[in-house]
């Protein structure tokens, strides 16, 4: 499938998730995300109707702000961690450095997580739920035998004839394995050639109700290249 290439840029408060100047609002379905991401993403999921697949997306552009709740909450031990496998992890038992990789794990951190950029879906079939179970995006979902085997078998045929690929396939020691995460390669990779982590390091340091913030800023480095740069 073809696509004229368009020019993308991106500012610091786009990549950080201060600025939503980049991305549109959709009702049907209901998410966020730049204009050609998302004319990318209509056309995968017309593709999907027509084999009988209700490709949904289930998270898109995030905020800072959104971001940071999700990061307090983990950090502070009132949301549940979960390891490479999904299964829980107790928070009491970790060292500071074990809770920020445990986060990340799942979870992108404020300011550099690809939710910022407009790029990335998350994706389930609302065909393949059974009535009154709910998504929950761990790896059983996705296993063979899982709910959306099917799902994900079809997304291997097709997501890159539409210009999306998988940055979580494998584990890179950033995040797990995500094979719902879909990212849009060419908007994405300017993204990611933009941010730098003196953006990063500013905006952090300005987020004053940030939980671990300066150790966060202690282990930016290493974050930079595990978390955010090693995609596959």
């Amino acid at each position: 499938m073809e696509r004229r290439a368009q020019a993308v840029s991106f500012d610091a408060f786009e990549l950080t998730g201060r600025a939503r100047t980049h991305v549109r609002q959709f009702a049907t379905p209901r998410f966020a995300a730049r204009p050609e991401v998302a004319d990318a993403f209509l056309a995968l999921r017309a593709q999907a109707l027509l084999d009988g697949i209700d490709l949904l997306p289930i998270a898109s552009w995030r905020p800072f702000e959104a971001q940071l709740r999700i990061w307090n909450r983990k950090f502070a031990g009132a949301a549940t961690l979960r390891d490479i496998h999904g299964l829980p992890i107790e928070h009491a038992a970790l060292s500071p450095q074990e809770l920020v990789w445990a986060i990340l794990g799942w979870s992108g951190l404020p300011g550099a997580t690809r939710r910022h950029w407009g790029t990335d879906i998350d994706v389930w079939d609302r065909n393949a739920l059974p009535p009154g179970q709910r998504t929950q995006l761990l790896p059983h979902e996705v296993a063979p035998g899982g709910v959306y085997e099917r799902l994900h078998a079809w997304l291997d045929l097709h997501i890159e004839a539409y210009g999306f690929f998988r940055p979580y396939r494998s584990y890179r020691r950033g995040m797990f394995p995500e094979l719902w995460h879909l990212s849009f390669a060419s908007s994405a990779r300017v993204a990611l050639e933009t941010f730098d982590i003196d953006m990063l390091a500013d905006t952090i340091r300005a987020a004053d109700g940030m939980l671990g913030r300066e150790l966060v800023l202690e282990m930016l480095p290493e974050i930079m290249a595990c978390h955010v740069r090693n995609v596959d």
